[in-house]
């Protein structure tokens, strides 16, 4: 069996979507936020991986096919964006205000823990673009010359994260401003943090979308720059 699934072409297409679709059935019968679709797919195909004894390389060569549609996903994200175009440039100086201070709280954040522990410049680089979609995120580490495929797994933990503790978080907080919880969301937990967002209402979501794109761009300038800290 496990050589039937070494050499299926779409195998990883496969098993990807199938767990994916189990998480999904899973969070709606469990209502729990810790049972997050991305988190249950991604805990079923290690563990699917290692059962079989299929290398990473394996899989990834016959699940890329799915990477190909991150770029055209999260184009589509300006979709809500543009249905709330109007509100958009009511609030500007409070969007611009809000996904800025994000950016710099993030990638200060990310200077102050990596001069703590004593992180080399690579693994500081890496951690930069943390809360930027990974589309985005993986060019900026790459450019700055650290590592690509742990940025790439620090962006999704973050995203997942976010999902998870957004909607309680801003209760705890008290943030009742559906534009306020959306560029907060967006903001720091890009587009898997905008699917919650999305859930929460229509302006969140839309909000939400602008600010993962704000703070994609933003942050492509600003982590040049905090490169250079450290």
């Amino acid at each position: 069996m496990s050589e039937f699934w070494k050499t299926s072409i779409f195998f990883g297409v496969f098993i990807t979507i199938a767990f994916y679709g189990a998480g999904i059935v899973i969070k709606s019968k469990l209502k729990s936020p810790i049972f997050n679709p991305l988190l249950v797919a991604i805990a079923l195909t290690i563990g699917f991986l290692a059962a079989f004894g299929i290398d990473y390389g394996t899989y990834y060569a016959s699940a890329k096919y799915i990477g190909w549609l991150l770029t055209p996903s999260t184009i589509c994200l300006a979709l809500p964006l543009y249905e709330q175009l109007g509100m958009m440039k009511r609030n500007f100086a409070a969007v611009l205000v809000g996904v800025t201070s994000s950016v710099v709280t993030s990638l200060t954040t990310v200077l102050a823990l990596a001069a703590l522990f004593h992180l080399s410049h690579a693994s500081y680089v890496t951690l930069l673009p943390k809360s930027i979609t990974t589309a985005i995120g993986m060019g900026v580490t790459e450019e700055l010359g650290g590592y690509v495929a742990i940025t790439a797994t620090v962006i999704i933990m973050t995203g997942i994260l976010g999902n998870m503790i957004a909607e309680p978080l801003c209760r705890w907080a008290k943030i009742e401003n559906p534009i306020a919880r959306g560029i907060a969301i967006g903001s720091a937990s890009h587009a898997i943090g905008t699917v919650k967002a999305m859930e929460m209402g229509a302006v969140e979501g839309a909000m939400s979308s602008l600010a993962l794109i704000s703070a994609g761009i933003i942050t492509v300038f600003a982590a040049s720059l905090y490169a250079g800290l450290l």
